[in-house]
Formats: C-alpha cells, structure tokens, sequence
C-alpha cells in the first residue's frame, strides 16, 4: 500500500510513541476515501445536474420543433404567433434564448428581439442542417448550446430550419457550490470523528504492547519467575514465548554459572583439604617411621598432581571459550594420531586388564588441531579404560565417508543410565562421584571433547545402557571451513 509505504519512510526525529504511526495510518485510511469520494460525488453531482438540465431543454426544444412543423412556422406567410409565446416562455423558464435560424442563416425569431434579420452561421447550425443535431458546453461561461432541426411540413421532411436554444447554467453551479460548502461542513465534522477514532484504535492497538512492556519491567526488577503471556495478537505471543524462552535459557545459564563456580570451588578446595590433613598428620607425630613419611608424601604428591589436573582441564576450557576459532588447522593422518593415542595408553589398560582394540576401516587424512583433537580423542579412551569392568575390552574404530571421519569409541563398561545421559557433556557432571574420585577424574574431560569437537565443525553422539557399556561416536569434516561451531547432535 502507497500510504503504509509512506508511513514506514518516515525517519522520526526523535523516538515516538508507537501510536503517532498508528493515528496518522488510521487517519489516512479513513480521509482519504472520504476525500476522493466527496470530490468525485461533487463533480457527478454537477454533471448530473447538467445533462438533466440539457435533457430537458432539449425535449422542449424537439416538443416546441415539432410544433412548428405542423404549423408550418418557417413559413412567413402562415407563421403562428402562439408559437412565439411558447418559444418566449421556454427561453424564460430555463433563463435562455432562442433563435429561430431558417435556411438562408437568417434569424427569423429571437426572444431576445436583438438579432431578428441578421446572419446567424454557427458550427451547430451548419452540422443541424447538414442531419447532426447535439449540443456545446461552456463551463466557463456557465451556459450550454444546442440546435434542434425544423422540418418543413412535407412529405420529404427537408430541414427548413434550426432552433438553437442557449441556456444558463450559473444556477446549477450555484446550487452545487451550496452543497460543497455543507459537503464541506460534513467532511470537517467527520474527520474530528475520525481524529478521535484514529486515537482510540491507536490506543486499543497499543494496549497488548504496553501490558508486555508492563510484565517486561518486573522481569527487568527481577522477578524472573514473572509468566509472560500476551496473547491478544499473533505477534504479541510470538514475542512473549521468545522472551518467557530467553529468560528460561538465561536462568539456565545463570544456574549453571552457580553450579560450575560451586563445584569449581569444591574440587579445587579438595585436594588441598587432604594435603592438609596429611601435613597435620605428619606434623603431629614424634618420631614418626620412614616408611609413613614415605607413605603420606606419596599421598601429597598425588593429590598435587589432582589439583594440577584440574586446573589444567580448567585452563584448557578457558582458552577454548574464549577463542572458538583458535585452531592450529593442519592436513593429517588420523590413523597415525589414533595408533599414538592408543600406545600412550596400552600401559594404563594393561593395569587393569582391559583389552585395548584398534580398528581402522580405511585411511584417513583430514584438517584438523593435532593437539586438541588428541585431547578430546585421548579422553573419550581413557575414559573407557577408567570406567570398564575387570577384563573388559574398549574397540577404538576410525572409517570415513567423502564428508567426515568417525571415531568410534566402543566399551564394556559400567554403562551410563539414560537419565544422566543429556549431562555428561555438562562440566564437573560425574554419574558415579565416588568412582570418579578413585580414578582420578576431574568431571572436565567429556566438556573438554564436546568442546574441541564443535571448534572443528564435529558433532559428537553417546549410545548407552546401564550395565552393558556405553559407545561414543565422534564425526567431523574431512575440510575445515571457518564458520560459527554447530551444534552437538
């Protein structure tokens, strides 16, 4: 629409309430039609009254033409003097005259008596006498002409002559302009009807807006548990389950943030609780053995490496949350960095008689992080060698189709119960605490392979039962194209 068009150009100076808008589209809707209809009802209204009035002259003209065939007027010697009266009485009830024109252009009657027995040639009487009668309007004069054909009283019905009646219009165009100005009148009335309404409706129009704006201004003092629903529009509920949906990601998020900076705390402060109750230990002992000293400073040792663990998952997470993109992307064997993987860790497997299987179904050379791809990979094995059963086994298998490589990793293990499964990913999550903590792990190595896997544009997937182990499936593109990480599906 021209006029909403119009509307959405308008740069505003300053902000506006929404409903300036909303009135002057409102108003423009309804003044507009009312405008064009009144100015095209005003010119119809006069043409009409025009052709009415040529209509009627014009059948005066052919009653009185014909009249004076019968009677045979054009003839001076049988000429009846009635006629001259009906002609002088029609010439005032329309405010004209009439001239009466016969064949040699001579006006033979005029009710004006100004011009009998002059030349009259015209346009009209040439084109009456040659078979064309009609009319001429003269707006800016205000008066209207037409030529109405005399026939002789014979069988041939020649043309002996032409009645040419002049009429004024100056009443009609007075009678019109009276009722433009109460027109007029009526227009103004109504768009003061309109102005108000125009206000109303902008104002209803608003309303659902401003009880959103209302329910987002408790939100803003901190009610997040505030329900905001505005449903009076499409619009206004599409916009209350976008926010009531933010709100729920950002106390989400906002909860997380609590639980990680709590559990944060908790094993870092762990550790350093134990060394210090080992020191205290040692401290409060006289004359304490060698082989204890020995005993609890292996103890320290190997809570110092815990807390260097952590803090080196912790650092690890930081550096990749604070640059997505920092990838030291190069062309390699992904054979050859899954076999090293697996020989680095054939001696923790051999402890506790797990039986490490690697197999790959093809070769693979694809774009990728060494170092952090080894990482994650790295800690989807160790995890399935920490969290296996006695004698159990964990099949490390590589394949890859013209699009991505996968990395499967398959186990024996304890297995993870399907409610826990949508939070493994999650930092500091561990299924089993007390488990976790026997084999040293931090809760931050399945985060930190969710983590690398989406900085190369991978996804990673977890198949799982309790009891009967659990299969990690990693996939990520051959070629690496810098673009915002996608999501883990």
């Amino acid at each position: 629409m021209p006029v909403l068009g119009w509307v959405k150009g308008i740069r505003w100076k300053r902000t506006v309430s929404m409903k300036v808008p909303l009135c002057l589209l409102f108003l423009m809707i309804g003044f507009f039609p009312m405008y064009i209809l009144s100015k095209v009802t005003d010119q119809s209204f006069r043409q009409t009254q025009i052709d009415f009035r040529v209509m009627e002259v014009q059948n005066q003209c052919l009653i009185i033409s014909n009249k004076m065939s019968r009677v045979g007027y054009m003839n001076e010697d049988s000429r009846d003097q009635t006629v001259d009266v009906e002609l002088d009485t029609i010439a005032d009830i329309f405010n004209g005259r009439i001239v009466v024109v016969n064949r040699n252009f001579k006006v033979i009657k005029d009710t004006f008596r100004l011009a009998e027995g002059r030349t009259h040639v015209a346009e009209e009487v040439i084109r009456c006498f040659q078979g064309e009668s009609g009319s001429r309007l003269e707006k800016d004069k205000h008066y209207f002409a037409l030529a109405v054909p005399v026939y002789g009283n014979t069988e041939e019905k020649n043309i002996e002559g032409v009645l040419v009646a002049t009429a004024s219009t100056e009443n009609l165009t007075s009678m019109a302009e009276k009722v433009s100005e109460k027109a007029a009148f009526f227009q103004l009335v109504t768009c003061g009807i309109l102005a108000l309404a125009s206000v109303v409706l902008a104002v209803v129009t608003v309303q659902p807006f401003v009880r959103l704006k209302k329910i987002l201004g408790r939100v803003e003092e901190g009610s997040l548990e505030q329900v905001i629903l505005e449903d009076a529009y499409k619009e206004t509920k599409e916009i209350s389950s976008a926010i009531q949906n933010t709100i729920h990601k950002l106390k989400t998020i906002d909860q997380s943030r609590d639980e990680f900076v709590s559990n944060v705390s908790h094993e870092l402060k762990t550790p350093i609780t134990s060394i210090r109750v080992l020191a205290d230990s040692l401290m409060s002992m006289e004359d304490a053995p060698v082989e204890l000293y020995q005993e609890f400073m292996t103890d320290i040792s190997d809570e110092i490496d815990r807390e260097s663990k952590i803090i080196d998952d912790l650092l690890s997470l930081v550096k990749m949350d604070k640059a997505v993109e920092e990838l030291n992307i190069v062309q390699l064997d992904i054979n050859g960095l899954v076999q090293q993987i697996m020989k680095r860790l054939r001696p923790i497997a051999r402890k506790r008689n797990v039986e490490l299987i690697y197999e790959s179904i093809r070769e693979v050379t694809a774009d990728v992080d060494e170092v952090k791809l080894s990482l994650a990979v790295n800690n989807l094995v160790e995890n399935a060698i920490k969290y296996n059963v006695e004698n159990g086994w964990v099949r490390v298998t590589l394949d890859a189709d013209h699009q991505f490589f996968y990395v499967k990793v398959a186990d024996s293990g304890i297995g993870i119960p399907e409610e826990y499964q949508s939070h493994v990913f999650e930092r500091f999550y561990r299924v089993d605490k007390a488990r976790s903590r026997e084999t040293g792990g931090t809760g931050l190595g399945l985060a930190i392979t969710r983590k690398v896997i989406l900085m190369h544009h991978g996804a990673v997937r977890l198949v799982s039962k309790d009891g009967e182990g659990s299969t990690f499936t990693i996939r990520i593109p051959l070629n690496y194209i810098s673009r915002p990480a996608e999501r883990t599906s």
